[in-house]
């Protein structure tokens, strides 16, 4: 029931376009493994071998101490409504800040968000699609203003400050570099 791809087709890239949340897997060589749900306009497909997904601020950094340490990225989409389908893309993510060169470029591909934290461009190494078929039906109602309206509140000084206090490690005791200079 599972069909491999060495990249994205039109048909994948269509898929992903209706979907309103993804969730992305990482873990380091040891420790805790990680699966973050997101949503929001937050994902853009590059080209058919690269994406890129927007990181707001939340309350922990794991993906970000993951992708320092190794790299490994699985973002997984799932069909929700009448056409089962399950969607992933496996590969070797980096993590872009403000301070990096790529960033102007990638950022310009999202709506400016006061939450925004990193950028993750993930090059693609298989895409794996399945049925889907134990996937419940759920509708979609619209997105939560919870995490914009925290961020705004907060301004950037206060998000800055909220990085230092919860962002820097992961749960596991990496370091995110969210914050490096380096």
């Amino acid at each position: 029931m599972a069909d491999m791809f060495e990249e994205l087709t039109e048909k994948h890239i269509s898929f992903i376009e209706r979907q309103k949340i993804f969730f992305v897997g990482t873990a380091g060589a040891e420790g805790l493994v990680n699966v973050s749900p997101k949503g929001m306009d937050c994902f853009r497909v590059i080209d058919s071998s690269r994406i890129a997904w927007l990181n707001l601020t939340g309350s922990g950094n794991e993906s970000a101490a993951h992708v320092l340490e190794n790299g490994r990225m699985t973002i997984m989409f799932c069909s929700f409504d009448k056409h089962p389908l399950i969607l992933r893309l496996y590969g070797k993510a980096k993590t872009i800040h403000p301070r990096d060169t790529k960033w102007n470029k990638l950022a310009a591909l999202f709506l400016p968000d006061i939450g925004t934290r990193q950028i993750f461009e993930l090059e693609l190494e298989l895409v794996q699609t399945s049925c889907g078929y134990a996937v419940p039906y759920f509708q979609f109602d619209g997105e939560r203003p919870t995490l914009t309206k925290w961020a705004e509140k907060k301004g950037k000084s206060g998000i800055e400050e909220y990085w230092k206090e919860n962002n820097m490690k992961s749960l596991d005791g990496a370091g995110t570099g969210i914050l490096d200079s380096t």
